[in-house]
Parts: structure tokens; sequence; C-alpha cells
């Protein structure tokens, strides 16, 4: 048992939930709660990428099961307690590389592409609209005409300006501010030098069609990266445009792995009798799933199909299997006149005793009818003895010995 189900709840899971269902959840809320994408959700955002980052670590999740949230802060017995960067967790999550790469290198743009499970068994292509930054090419990123850019006198270049706060004779305090004169840039632009196409701000907002090719047997969560592809920035090299996979439920079919899942229901008749039923493949194949007659199919049998499951990622001529569970559909009561069933009984294997008197006799038997019951009374029932008994433990008759 779990002490504090907190950071399970901030996923969407359970306790018992497994790796792969940790990271679908951060991977969905993630992109959702972005602050990129959702501005005024910058607080939810951290707390989903705390609450991954301690439950996708094996001895963080053990050390939170635990003591909560609380022994994480402390950090256990010799263990390291606190919190990582939310874009560090996120951008390694997705592929960015943490805070030190993101210095060297634009910010990556995540997107998220619904797809079918027909389209990864298939593989198509599909085209996305982003919106991303490009530096300006009439001032080549620089804002305005060449030279015409100074050094901000204000803060001399550094973007910052420092100013002291006296707090008592002899105490004075520090403290650094954006510089108003050139918004932290460190360079002053006159208005009558600022580019006419992007204002002064060095970069245009630009609209750009992408071909995603989504290959055979790609899977739910996998990314596509367009490297180079993301915000450009002056003097940062452009980050990439991450395309993830977010795949939708199928009617029929689930996938697990190279397999796919279906549950077939069958009359009582056709399991034991036999059957053909069409199935309609993802590549609108019907594939004819036979069972003969006199091969017994039992409620919950599971059978498979060779190569028929999905695609394998590039090995599309390689496939794993179709697996099928059989529900076996029972007639309603009295589907059948007595007279009929007295017929039909004697096409079944008699499994009743030998030992079975030819003729009973009513004043040796009680007959008893068999009816639909509700469990639910008894086991209150039983528990309010359980009760009694707890209450009246001194009670009860007591043997004499001698």
């Amino acid at each position: 048992m779990v002490k504090e189900t907190g950071f399970y709840d901030l996923l969407g899971v359970k306790p018992n939930a497994s790796p792969d269902e940790l990271k679908k959840a951060y991977r969905k809320l993630a992109l959702k709660y972005h602050p990129d994408k959702n501005p005024t959700e910058g607080e939810k955002f951290k707390q989903i990428s705390q609450a991954y980052e301690v439950l996708s670590d094996v001895k963080k999740r053990e050390l939170y099961d635990r003591g909560g949230e609380k022994a994480i802060k402390e950090g256990g017995s010799g263990g390291g307690g606190g919190f990582g960067s939310p874009m560090d967790i996120f951008d390694l999550f997705f592929g960015g590389g943490g805070r030190m790469h993101r210095e060297r290198r634009g910010k990556n743009v995540v997107h998220q592409l619904t797809v079918s499970l027909d389209d990864l068994y298939n593989g198509t292509t599909r085209k996305l609209a982003v919106q991303k930054n490009v530096i300006c090419e009439r001032c080549e990123g620089r804002g305005g005409r060449k030279g015409a850019v100074e050094v901000c006198p204000s803060c001399r270049g550094t973007g910052l300006q420092v100013r002291l706060h006296q707090l008592a004779p002899g105490m004075v305090q520090q403290i650094s501010t954006i510089c108003v004169g050139c918004h932290g840039q460190g360079q002053r632009l006159s208005h009558r030098d600022r580019c006419k196409a992007c204002a002064g701000r060095k970069i245009l907002r630009q609209k750009k069609i992408l071909e995603v090719h989504i290959d055979k047997g790609m899977k739910d969560g996998q990314k596509i990266v367009f490297h180079g592809e993301g915000d450009q920035e002056p003097g940062l090299e452009p980050g990439d445009i991450i395309i993830v996979l977010d795949q939708k439920d199928h009617p029929v079919f689930r996938r697990q792995d190279e397999d796919l899942y279906m549950t077939m229901e069958i009359p009582l008749v056709e399991s034991l009798c036999g059957f053909q039923k069409p199935v309609k493949t993802l590549d609108n194949r019907t594939l004819l799933i036979t069972s003969h007659p006199g091969e017994l199919i039992r409620p919950g049998d599971i059978k498979c199909v060779l190569n028929e499951g999905m695609p394998m990622y590039r090995r599309p001529f390689e496939k794993g299997k179709l697996i099928i569970t059989f529900n076996v559909v029972f007639p309603q009561s009295n589907f059948l006149p007595l007279n009929k069933l007295k017929q039909l009984e004697q096409y079944f294997p008699d499994t009743r005793e030998k030992s079975e008197p030819e003729s009973m006799d009513d004043d040796l038997y009680i007959y008893a009818d068999l009816e639909d019951c509700d469990l639910s009374h008894q086991q209150r029932h039983y528990h309010y003895i359980e009760d009694e008994e707890d209450f009246h433990s001194g009670g009860g008759v007591q043997c004499q010995t001698s």
C-alpha cells in the first residue's frame, strides 16, 4: 500500500501502473499543458513533470510509496531530494537534451499527431501545417540596417541594470533587473533604423507544411524528428520539430507490440459444430476464420492466426499474430420444448453416475429446484455477525472440565 497517491492522481494512473503506462500518461499531459501550447498552465506542467520525475525512477518511486512527498523532499536516508527543471524533464523525454543543450540550440517544437491503427498497419503520409520562427532575411537577423545596432548605454550590453538598495546603515542589497532601455537585449536600435519586415524583432513567424511519413509498424508514442526545422534564433542552431504519434482506439482490434487482439462472439451451436466467420483485416483483406466440426471451442478459449498481426517496423513483410478470444453465447432459457431437449440430450456423452438407482423413492429424496440468488445481502449479514461476535467476546457456552 502506498502512503499517498497525489503524484499518481496528477498523471491519472493507478498506484500499480507500469512504467509504460506512466510514460504514456505523462506524454499526453505534457503535450497538453506545455507552456508553448497553454501559457496559463505553467504550474500544472511543473506539477506533472515533477510527478513523472519521481515515479519514473525506481528508487524515488519506492521512497515516495513509503513516505509520500515529504520523504522525497527530505531525500530519505542518503537519497538526493528535490526536483529537476520541468523543461529538462520534458526535453529529455522528447529528445531535447536538457538545459546545456538548449543554450547552444533553439528550442524544439513538439507536435502530437493523431493516427489510426490502419495508418500504423499500412503506412501513410500526412501533411502537417506548423508555425515556427525564422530569421528575417531582409535584415539577416540584425533587426535593422547594418551598422545601425549599437550597444545599449544603460546596461553596457549586459541586458541587466544593477541598483543598490540600502537596508540599514552600512548594509546594502544589490538588485538586478532587466534593462528597460533594450528589454534585456544588450543592444539598442532607433525606430528609423529598424527593419521594416520584422520591426526590429530579428525573426518572423512563418507557416510551413511538413510531410510526415508514417512507416508500417510504427507504434503509439513513437517520435518522428525533423532535424533543424524548429524555431530559429540569431546566434543559435535551430532546434528540431518532433512529431509524436498518438494512436486512436480501434473498434475491433487492440495492439500489443506486434500482435493484434480481438474478441469473437459465437453461439453455442457453432462452438460445438464448427463455423466459418469472415474478419476484415486492416488492409481490407477478408480472413475466413474456420473451426472444423468436432473442434470444440470453450468460453474464453484463445486461438491465434500466424502472420496476421502488425507488420514489424522496418521489416514490413514479417508480421505478428492475430490472437482471438472466444466468447460463447448460450441460448436463452426454454429455447427448446421438453421433448426436443430429450432428443438433444441423446447426442451428448452420459456423465451421470452409474450407481444412480433406476427408480427414485420420493421418501428418500428431497427435490430442490435451482433459483437465481443475490449474495450481496448475505455478505452484509456476514459482516453483521462478525461485529456481534467481536462485541460479545466474553459470552458463549463454556465446556466443563473435570
